[in-house]
């Protein structure tokens, strides 16, 4: 939602890229100045070497492609997509992890889908989008699964902070040549329309959302996309909010297929907890 407004008055590559620079060298200096402990410490070169394929799927490619897709598409097209993240993850960390998801967690995800396709069936037959758009989302969501499952499978050193803000600021890094190919600069307003939406996706996105998401993907990769179902709901919240797009009988039960596959997924872990 908010790169939707973003896209109003900056191109997309524009705008990703200022939004990667200020989270990574926000989080950096947050960590350098303040960490204790030796953990903060520079990258040695084989951390260098992960870092880097990670800031170039989770940042480059997916968040990349994603904002600039967002000039293709609609917002609602967008949540859609991400509803599928947890399946690819699912196929590929069977795939690279060899773990076998157990039976509910796939019930929980086709229930997860079924209610996000429930709920996003208004906005498909309304939807001005492209074959490009549809070819770049697609892109970007089989990127960061790719990442989600790689990031599983490294052993870090290296705290979380310093994860995130190192893979932000080298993914801007590797995304500035593309920026400065195909971004018109002389179109972009430095307005409160640019700013605002950069500082959210910045702070409450790159810094705060990133690091959450870090967490649950140390605890269970798989278990932690099932959370991903809930970014369509929210997106068609903020669309009734701030858009002022209609909430729908399809986005009731949409929603209520959603919950019942996020506790279906994880209900092994409630049961176990309240034991």
């Amino acid at each position: 939602m908010a790169t939707k407004f973003g896209v109003r008055s900056a191109a997309p590559l524009i705008l990703a890229n200022v939004r990667f620079f200020i989270a990574g060298i926000l989080l950096l200096s947050f960590s350098y100045l303040l960490g204790k402990d030796q953990s903060f410490r520079l990258p040695n070169k084989g951390e260098w070497k992960q870092l880097a394929l990670f800031g170039f799927l989770n940042t480059t490619l997916y968040l990349g492609l994603y904002v600039y897709a967002m000039k293709f598409t609609t917002a609602g097209i967008g949540s859609l997509a991400v509803s599928t993240n947890p399946l690819i993850i699912v196929l590929l960390s069977s795939w690279w992890l060899k773990r076998r998801p157990r039976a509910e967690e796939w019930f929980g995800i086709i229930l997860g889908m079924a209610g996000v396709g429930v709920a996003t069936y208004p906005l498909l037959s309304d939807s001005h989008t492209t074959f490009t758009g549809i070819t770049l989302l697609l892109i970007s969501m089989i990127a960061v699964s790719a990442a989600s499952v790689y990031y599983a499978t490294v052993k870090w050193e290296l705290p979380n902070l310093l994860i995130n803000g190192w893979q932000v600021l080298l993914g801007g890094v590797f995304l500035l040549p593309a920026t400065f190919m195909f971004a018109d600069f002389s179109t972009t307003v430095w307005d409160e329309t640019f700013w605002f939406p950069v500082l959210w996706l910045s702070l409450a996105v790159s810094i705060v959302g990133l690091i959450c998401w870090f967490y649950l993907l140390r605890i269970d990769t798989v278990k932690a996309s099932l959370w991903l179902f809930l970014c369509p709901l929210f997106g068609f919240f903020f669309a009734w909010w701030l858009m002022s797009e209609p909430i729908t009988i399809y986005t009731v039960i949409g929603t209520i297929l959603v919950i019942t596959g996020l506790y279906a997924g994880q209900r092994t872990r409630f049961a176990t907890k309240n034991k």
